[in-house]
């Protein structure tokens, strides 16, 4: 427990001078935060191959099972490799987060690298002799565990590097991992072919290992008292001679800062902001992972499509997540990370309410237009949530908060999908046919009362620096804005508090606050001092 605590309270990255002034080259050549793109593209894409694994389910069970005549495998047991990868790749970004953010991107992408390889290798011998156990150990287990490492490495560099385009730099690096997962199922089956089903892991996972461990050299943190287009990574403003300047955050807002300059990791993760984050990532998921997953097998059974019709909806459908996480993610900096999410669950729940009536009509443009739409906005999720976490909480702990509320995808995909399944199998042993829209139809209702829910949980969700820092009157439970109107719900029952009333409040917070300061200006100073000489603190910037 003693250990738990202390990994989940420290998240300082430390690094000598030396260690920081050689981070400014690449190759002889001064660093450029720009080279990020590129090499998390590519990285992203590579992690991205687990999405792919569906290609080796048959292969697999065929090489160690044996095939009947009709060349269908004796033994289905392949398909649990990806689940424990899933459930592995979930815990390992919880788990590890803070680690990543006390050894850097570097260190710990390099890690999920050799793991991933590790899972690969192991894998391979025991495809060669035949023991699913050694595939289930190597690929889910060992590789899981390095995907999940590997996968928040990048996000949580960029986030440090782009404070002016979080949301740009978020989205772009999830969509390689989207990218990936459409491009590298192309590659299995030929060589599986040409060259077979074990020197085909083999193969794979030594280019792998190769590309991946040339994107890790390239990732790195900003260097101490990093500040671009006039913000430090806290997105706080900097002036010319390097002061960061107080937040507009009303009248009298003098000395008044981001919270999340000084926030914990511990004080994140137990926040009331946070727990709401991860409901709203939850409704924003769950429908993506569990309904679009059984896209082909709707698109045959109930609109009669062959199957050449539903690879290719498939295909478009991944197009769709692709540009929603490139889309969104881009579009909440100038709209707003929480205003995209309502945008966004707004969109899922229309669709999702629309969808039964669409099917039942048999009306294949109109669901493939809901379709596409409700990928786009899940894709979009996934863009947009690291920039979300690191506008709220601060980048020295978006690594470890980004991997837990991953757990919110991982408890979707599994438990979604498992009463998914329990409803619809349920369904046809009382009569009904696949070909019936109802027996697809009526998981649509759940998931659109969990996507409400998110919708509902987002407005709760407290962004704005007044309605994060003005303390709760008392009785007071929870607060929403809507419409610029800030809205109290308590013992009291429902207040809504007028314009007058809210700039009161805030400008007599201000002035406690600005007293506070005074008494303490002086040691603040001396203290800043220290913080600004300590060369081994990663960020450099004063809190």
């Amino acid at each position: 427990m003693n250990f738990i605590r202390w990994h989940y309270s420290d998240t300082t990255l430390r690094r000598s001078e030396k260690q920081a002034e050689s981070e400014k080259t690449i190759c002889c050549f001064p660093y450029n935060r720009w080279l990020m793109f590129p090499a998390a593209f590519i990285f992203q894409a590579v992690c991205g191959s687990l999405y792919a694994w569906s290609v080796f389910n048959k292969p697999i069970d065929r090489h160690i099972y044996g095939a009947d005549a009709k060349n269908e495998p004796l033994e289905v047991n392949a398909p649990v490799t990806f689940y424990l990868a899933v459930g592995f790749f979930g815990f390992s970004a919880a788990f590890n987060g803070p680690w990543l953010e006390r050894v850097g991107p570097r260190k710990a992408s390099l890690v999920g690298t050799f793991l991933f390889f590790l899972g690969n290798m192991i894998a391979t011998i025991g495809i060669h002799v035949k023991q699913i156990g050694l595939v289930y150990f190597g690929y889910g287990v060992v590789g899981g565990a390095g995907l999940g490492l590997c996968y928040i490495s990048p996000v949580s560099a960029l986030q440090k590097w782009f404070p002016d385009r979080r949301g740009l730099a978020a989205g772009f690096a999830v969509c390689g991992f989207g990218a990936g997962s459409i491009a590298l199922a192309k590659v299995p089956e030929p060589l599986i072919t040409s060259i077979g089903l074990t020197k085909t892991f083999l193969t794979l996972g030594c280019c792998y290992f190769a590309v991946m461990f040339l994107c890790c050299l390239v990732f790195r943190v900003p260097p101490p008292g990093f500040v671009v287009n006039g913000l430090d990574v806290y997105r706080n403003k900097v002036n010319e001679n390097g002061d960061i300047e107080a937040h507009n955050a009303g009248s009298s807002a003098n000395n008044i800062r981001n919270p999340a300059s000084t926030l914990t990791l511990i004080q994140s993760i137990f926040s009331s902001e946070y727990r709401l984050i991860y409901l709203m990532f939850f409704g924003n998921s769950i429908a993506g992972l569990v309904f679009l997953s059984r896209l082909s097998n709707i698109a045959a059974d109930v609109f009669t499509k062959s199957s050449t019709d539903g690879a290719t909806v498939v295909s478009i459908n991944g197009g769709f997540n692709l540009a929603g996480r490139l889309f969104f993610s881009t579009a909440s900096d100038r709209l707003g990370r929480k205003n995209a999410y309502i945008v966004m669950l707004l969109w899922q729940v229309i669709c999702l309410a629309s969808l039964p009536t669409v099917m039942e009509a048999r009306n294949y443009p109109a669901f493939l237009a809901l379709i596409w739409t409700l990928t786009a906005c899940y894709g979009g999720g996934f863009g947009c949530i690291p920039a979300f976490l690191c506008d709220m909480f601060g980048p020295t702990n978006i690594g470890a908060l980004h991997g837990i509320i991953l757990t919110a995808w991982s408890i979707a995909g599994v438990g979604g999908g498992l009463l998914f399944t329990a409803i619809f199998n349920n369904m046809r042993s009382n009569g009904y046919k696949v070909s019936d829209a109802w027996i697809y139809g009526l998981n649509l209702y759940w998931l659109l009362a969990i996507c409400s829910l998110g919708f509902l949980v987002v407005l709760f969700v407290r962004t704005s620096l007044r309605d994060r820092l003005l303390p709760r009157v008392e009785g007071e439970f929870t607060r929403v804005r809507i419409f610029g109107r800030l809205i109290r719900f308590g013992s009291f029952g429902v207040q809504t508090v007028s314009k007058q009333q809210e700039d009161q409040e805030w400008d007599a917070y201000v002035d406690a606050q600005s007293g506070h300061h005074s008494e303490s200006s002086s040691t603040a100073t001396a203290n800043e001092k220290a913080f600004g000489d300590k060369a081994e603190v990663t960020d450099g910037v004063k809190v």
